[in-house]
């Protein structure tokens, strides 16, 4: 069963709420947005440009989007953030997204663009950005929530930089403390955006955010609104 609700906060954020029973509920209903946005964008541009976001959650739908059909050919392949760790670190989010889909279906390699951030937070987010310039609006953005109410790799009570489309982060809270971002700017240049919220322990950062407490999740907003899929929270 789904329940649905849409709101407007203080900062003019549309966020419509739709919370799930189940586990395989919350991951059918994102991969079928994913795959109608697809849908949807290659109608119109002849592509799609989806940004990937890393954890639990993203991955289960990832694995379950390998089992699909789809036009591969003309996806491209983002990501919100990453760690400044080795290629093929366990905790790289471009390991993961490839694991468990990526390398299982037809996207040409060079349409999948990792962040390199094993070139370091500076360097990699330079890197990044420059692979962003001239991108148009990205079609669908997936995004998590921490339970500081983080998403990205934007953290709470840390400096926001928006001097380019992608940039480092220095001393984040949760290890390792170097890494690439793509800006809050930049994220909020999309036709779509689908948050995965999943588990109890992201109840009070929710909390927060329907309360208007700014939290760097309430910083996404762009004109289309948001989706936030719930599971385990209360809304």
């Amino acid at each position: 069963m789904q329940t649905t609700q849409t709101l407007t906060l203080a900062n003019d954020q549309i966020s419509r709420w739709h919370s799930f029973a189940t586990q395989d509920e919350i991951n059918q209903a994102a991969v079928a947005r994913i795959l109608q946005a697809a849908h949807e964008a290659i109608a119109q541009y002849g592509s799609f440009l989806i940004v990937l976001a890393g954890g639990s959650t993203p991955k289960s739908v990832y694995q379950l989007l390998a089992k699909e059909q789809a036009d591969w050919a003309k996806w491209h392949i983002y990501h919100n953030d990453d760690r400044c760790l080795p290629v093929d670190h366990i905790e790289r989010n471009s390991k993961m997204a490839r694991d468990a889909w990526l390398n299982h279906v037809a996207i040409p390699q060079e349409q999948i663009h990792d962040i390199p951030a094993e070139l370091g937070n500076v360097e990699g987010a330079k890197a990044y950005a420059t692979t962003l310039e001239g991108l148009r609006a990205f079609d669908l953005v997936l995004l998590g929530l921490g339970e500081d109410g983080h998403t990205a790799s934007l953290f709470p009570g840390q400096a926001l930089d928006n001097s380019a489309d992608a940039v480092p982060v220095f001393n984040s809270p949760k290890p390792p403390t170097d890494r690439v971002t793509i800006s809050q700017s930049r994220l909020n240049n999309t036709h779509g955006v689908l948050f995965l919220v999943t588990g109890a322990g992201k109840q009070n950062a929710v909390n927060d955010w329907l309360n208007g407490v700014a939290i760097p999740a309430t910083l996404i907003a762009p004109k289309c609104g948001v989706d936030v899929y719930c599971l385990g929270v209360k809304f």
